[in-house]
């Protein structure tokens, strides 16, 4: 700031000197009090100056009487999975009106560690979005699996004293914070002193290990599955991220404990995100949709999605249309559908009726490329030599990404490995690690998919991204994890030695460097497929709940690249029950 720039402010506030730009005959959402009032906004500089008028200005727009808001914030979101890199997605949202999201880059950072984050940041700036990094705080998720890389106290503390991240990301190991592990200690106390804000991630905890989270200074959570743990985490100072995703569906049961007094402490927010569902059903818009169809109030719905968000992740004079505020704003036509007619990010005008209107630029992706390394792979890894057929087997549950701890009883033949029985709703899964060298592969059953042909397999494997495939034997899944290796990293669907469907995903084996269009297009190919082909259940999304089922900090059975374990219990587990 300097004198001349705030001298402009005030006398555009004033009426004194023509703004920028006025937006006139709109009617305005006020967050604060809540409320709407017709009137103009006066923007300099990218900043809005002053608000009801009348004002003058260089350019000025009739709103043709739309509803000015805040452009929406999404409060915690993982660019990678949207499988589009930051430039991309920064296309798809804004005209949704987005102006803002809070990412977590720990997907790309478990697998090219620090110079992953590098990429994302110099990524974000080619966008109009506004994309606000946290640092990834367990990479990997936990140390059963390994990662491309691992992140500890002493190489987070030169990222985290960045102007440029805003604290630490979701911190998923709560079962290190409850029983003060030394290292997980010396990363919270590293984000305290530099006054950095701590995101929480602690699915199901409560009580006194809840209290003990809570007293870390964790900040908020986004993994409520019920309005009772909703209750109690608010109650103990957290913000509650509600959630609204491609695999997991919370919003509309948490909205039933949303109250007047406490909606102030909850946002909105996707966390894993596909380019499939922004084309078919929106963003944070879709949110304020749902909401509404829920019976929340319009304006409630819209603070939760634009002020709550700016105040909990200290994003000074955003989330608002009041003077001194960036003028990053969007004119809804009503706010039922809340379809975006126009978005203003700081006071241009950047997407309208749909179209993303800068031109798009890309980083180089060279070096996030090249990032599968398999050593001594091979059919014969997927042996299992099970000495009974009575086992365990991760069972996919509807509407987000816990899973069950089934038993299960499958055929196996003379050599003990398992054999596909199409009556029985069992097939095989295996992880194989493909970062290290080490050659590890781990195998184990997978209950609910549906799967009667053939192999997916994919090398998104949250949160360390090895290799997941599931399939109905060894053959067709050593064909899958094959075909992941020949073309760099993406997702294959095979039958019978014959590639199916195929997407490459060259950056980090976890992102694509094509259009959304193309992306969406080739993933409902491969949605398709899977289920007309390979008849997997179609409530089931076939790639992204597979890609789910290593991700060892959710309950309750998850397969690493180690082996079978035990989220409830946080330990191994033996594949026979």
């Amino acid at each position: 700031m300097d004198t001349e720039t705030l001298k402009k402010r005030i006398e555009v506030a004033r009426g004194a000197r023509k703004a920028d730009l006025v937006i006139k005959n709109c009617r305005i959402i006020d967050v604060f009090t809540p409320r709407i009032y017709e009137g103009e906004i006066a923007i300099a500089d990218g900043v809005i100056a002053g608000v009801s008028g009348p004002y003058e200005g260089e350019e000025e727009i009739d709103a043709g009487g739309a509803y000015a808001c805040p452009a929406l914030i999404d409060s915690h979101i993982h660019v990678e999975s949207s499988y589009v890199t930051p430039e991309e997605l920064g296309r798809l949202l804004v005209p949704h009106g987005t102006s803002t999201i809070l990412a977590d880059p720990h997907e790309i950072v478990n697998v090219e560690g620090i110079k992953g984050l590098d990429y994302m940041l110099s990524a974000a700036k080619r966008t109009a979005l506004d994309i606000r990094y946290l640092l990834p705080s367990c990479v990997p998720s936990t140390p059963f699996e390994h990662a491309g890389c691992t992140l500890d106290a002493a190489m987070m503390e030169e990222p985290l004293y960045r102007k440029e991240i805003l604290g630490l990301a979701e911190f998923m190991n709560y079962p290190g914070v409850v029983n003060c592990d030394p290292e997980v200690l010396k990363k919270l106390t590293l984000a305290m002193n530099e006054d950095k804000l701590i995101d929480g991630h602690a699915p199901g905890l409560s009580g006194n290990d809840l209290m003990a989270y809570a007293a870390a200074e964790i900040h908020g959570d986004h993994e409520c599955g019920t309005v009772e743990e909703m209750q109690e985490k608010l109650s103990l100072g957290m913000y509650i991220l509600l959630r609204e995703g491609s695999a997991c569906h919370n919003l509309r049961t948490l909205l039933k404990g949303v109250t007047k007094d406490n909606a102030r402490r909850c946002l909105l927010c996707s966390d894993d995100l596909q380019t499939k569902t922004i084309f078919e059903e929106g963003h944070i818009d879709k949110d304020l949709r749902i909401c509404v169809q829920e019976g929340l109030d319009p304006l409630t719905a819209i603070r939760m999605a634009t002020l709550n968000a700016a105040e909990c992740f200290h994003l000074e004079h955003q989330g608002a249309i009041a003077p001194g505020y960036r003028a990053d704003i969007v004119l809804f036509e009503d706010l039922r559908d809340f379809h975006a007619k126009s978005v203003f990010l700081k006071g241009v005008l950047t997407a309208e009726d749909g179209k993303y209107l800068p031109k798009v630029t890309r980083e180089d992706i060279t070096p996030m490329t090249g990032s599968i390394h398999l050593k001594d792979f091979s059919k014969e890894k997927l042996k299992m030599h099970l000495p009974s057929g009575h086992v365990k087997a991760i069972e996919i549950l509807p509407g987000g990404v816990v899973t069950g701890s089934k038993v299960v009883d499958v055929d196996l033949d003379s050599e003990g490995e398992f054999v596909f029985d199409p009556k029985k709703d069992v097939c095989k899964i295996a992880v194989v690690e493909r970062h290290q060298g080490t050659g590890n592969v781990a195998c184990a059953f997978l209950a609910g998919y549906g799967i009667q042909k053939g192999a997916v397999a994919v090398s998104i494997a949250h949160d360390s991204h090895n290799i997941i495939c599931a399939g109905v034997s060894d053959d067709e899944i050593a064909f899958a994890v094959r075909e992941i290796e020949k073309i760099g990293g993406g997702m294959a669907v095979v039958e019978g030695g014959k590639v199916l469907a195929e997407m490459a995903l060259p950056v980090g084996g976890i992102m694509s460097d094509q259009s959304g269009e193309t992306v969406r297009d080739e993933l409902a190919r491969i949605h398709d497929i899977t289920w007309e082909n390979l008849s997997i259940h179609k409530e089931v999304e076939p790639v992204m709940t597979l890609t789910f089922m290593s991700l060892a900090v959710i309950p309750s059975l998850k397969l690493t690249d180690e082996g079978l374990f035990d989220v409830d219990s946080f330990q191994f587990t033996s594949i026979l029950a």
